[in-house]
């Protein structure tokens, strides 16, 4: 509604002049946590692979820890730590969030799981297995050189095909687990 000319006005009421702003300039990266590199650089050794909702790993870790077979001198938390490493690569390689099949895989690559078998492993592999989980929990550099140590082709097994290879072919754990 329109005010009349008789009425008074206070000078802060009274309608100023339209600032005219320019358009904004187009946006650029410029700081670093902006910047996206090439996919082909996400897949050097030790920078690991992003994947969707990976804290849900350690979740499902903790449902495999009653199963667990360990030799003395191995700690749970170190075993578990490796598993939810080995199972965020398979569930990135897969572009998905880690799922309890990916522990699994995991647990059963390194003869963690107590199966109906109930098989301890050789001596090979438990040698294999202090050498790259003891303190797994503490240090993120021995938890990534484990999950890039395992080849990609065991991960496109499930653990049940996987579990059937290696008690198939005794010695092909070196190879499936990257020995």
């Amino acid at each position: 509604m329109t005010q009349p000319k008789f009425a008074p006005i206070m000078e802060q009421h009274e309608v100023r002049e339209v600032q005219r702003i320019g358009a904004p300039a187009p946006w650029t990266t410029h700081r670093p946590g902006e910047s996206r590199p090439a996919p082909q650089l996400l897949r050097r050794a030790g920078l690991g692979i992003p994947g969707p909702d990976q804290g849900y790993a350690l979740a499902l870790a903790t449902r495999f820890e009653d199963r667990l077979m360990l030799e003395p001198g191995e700690r749970a938390e170190d075993v578990l730590a490796g598993a939810v490493a080995i199972a965020l690569r398979r569930a990135a390689i897969f572009g998905r969030a880690p799922v309890a099949t990916d522990i699994e895989l995991a647990l059963v690559l390194f003869k963690y799981l107590v199966g109906d078998e109930g098989t301890w492993p050789s001596s090979d592999l438990a040698a294999l297995r202090r050498e790259r989980f003891t303190a797994a929990a503490h240090d993120y550099w021995r938890r990534r050189s484990l999950a890039d140590s395992v080849p990609e082709a065991t991960f496109r097994l499930s653990p049940q095909k996987l579990a059937k290879r290696l008690e198939g072919e005794p010695g092909c754990w070196r190879e499936l687990a990257g020995a």
